[in-house]
This record gives structure tokens, C-alpha cells and sequence, in this order.
């Protein structure tokens, strides 16, 4: 059997456990997410997405922050983690964060590497920083920002020949705008 299509099948499992865990915001989500990357980078590395293999290595140091960042959040009497709308005032800097990482890794595509799709993989990168972080802070429109994100690599991984991946990607679309609705409801009801 093809490494590829090894790797997308264990990637898939993965994926849809951790989906799950984060549509229920379960912290388990957060040891699925430190496993995941491993599968994902070494499909992504020998699918040339050089920014989405790298980007797995930050997947991994997020997961360790969100999983401290929810188990003491949670603890925090006085101000615990709770699902909430992203703060107005953090919008710019997020969008300017995304700028900025999109630039960079765009131009470390073009100039290190022999990737025939810099401008999307640095696009998704960049998003999925953004993302990741916003998850970690537990804020409602990450699920918005992954939506976009898995719309995106859904095209991006059929053109790179990994429709397993681009499938479970399909999947992420149709469960990010689940989770923002169940996610919206219960910024509402805290």
C-alpha cells in the first residue's frame, strides 16, 4: 500500500477525532491535536506543501499551549476560560498578525523551496496560526476562520493529488459552521 494513502487514512481518523473533540470543546482534543501533526507532516512533506508540513511543527507547540491554556483557564476561579466572542479590540491585530505571517511565509516558499503553490499554502499557514490561536482562547469565529481555511486547502490538496485529505478537509467545512453555531448558542447562554 502507498505511504500517501496510508498516511491519509491514519490522518483522517485522526482528523475526525479531533474534530469531534472540538465541536463538544473537550480538552482531549488538545493530545489528538500533539499526534495529528506527526501523520499530517510527513504528508504533506512528501506532497512538497512545505509551509503545511512546517506549520505542523507550531500545530504541535499550539496544541501544548491550548491544552495548559484550557486545563488552568478552567481551574481559574476568578476569571475562567469560557467560550466567547472574539474581543473587538483583537480583531486588527489578528488580521494584521495574518498579514504579516502570509508575507513572510510566502516569500520563504518562493525563495527556499520548489513549491508550485506558495501564495495558497502561505495563505493557509497564515490562517491556521491565526486560528489555532484564537481555538486556544476558545473564541467563537475560529470556526469561521477555519472554515475558510479548510474551503482553501479542500482545492488545494486535489490539485496536490491527496483527495483522502481533501475529503476529510470537506468534512471540516460542513463541521466548522456546526461548531460555530453550537459554539455561538453557548457564548450566549455563559
Amino acid at each position: 500500500m502507498d505511504i500517501k494513502l496510508v498516511l491519509q487514512i491514519v490522518g483522517v481518523v485522526l482528523g475526525l477525532l479531533y474534530l469531534w473533540l472540538e465541536y463538544r470543546a473537550n480538552t482531549w482534543l488538545w493530545i489528538v491535536g500533539a499526534i495529528m501533526p506527526c501523520v499530517h507532516g510527513l504528508l504533506y512533506y512528501r506532497s512538497g506543501l512545505y509551509a503545511d508540513c512546517a506549520m505542523q511543527v507550531y500545530y504541535i507547540l499550539a496544541g501544548l499551549y491550548g491544552l495548559v491554556a484550557w486545563l488552568v483557564g478552567h481551574k481559574r476561579k476568578d476569571n475562567p476560560l469560557r467560550i466567547a466572542h472574539t474581543p473587538l479590540r483583537l480583531v486588527f491585530p489578528l488580521v494584521a498578525t495574518y498579514g504579516a505571517l502570509h508575507i513572510i511565509i510566502y516569500y520563504i516558499l518562493l525563495s527556499f523551496t520548489d513549491s508550485t503553490v506558495p501564495f495558497w499554502d502561505s495563505m493557509t499557514t497564515a490562517m491556521s496560526v491565526v486560528a489555532m490561536w484564537m481555538l486556544a482562547r476558545k473564541y467563537v469565529e475560529q470556526w469561521l476562520v477555519w472554515l475558510v481555511v479548510d474551503a482553501i486547502t479542500v482545492g488545494l490538496y486535489l490539485y496536490k493529488g491527496i483527495p483522502l485529505t481533501a475529503g476529510l478537509y470537506t468534512l471540516y467545512c460542513v463541521l466548522a459552521v456546526a461548531g460555530y453555531l453550537r459554539w455561538k448558542g453557548a457564548a450566549r447562554n455563559a
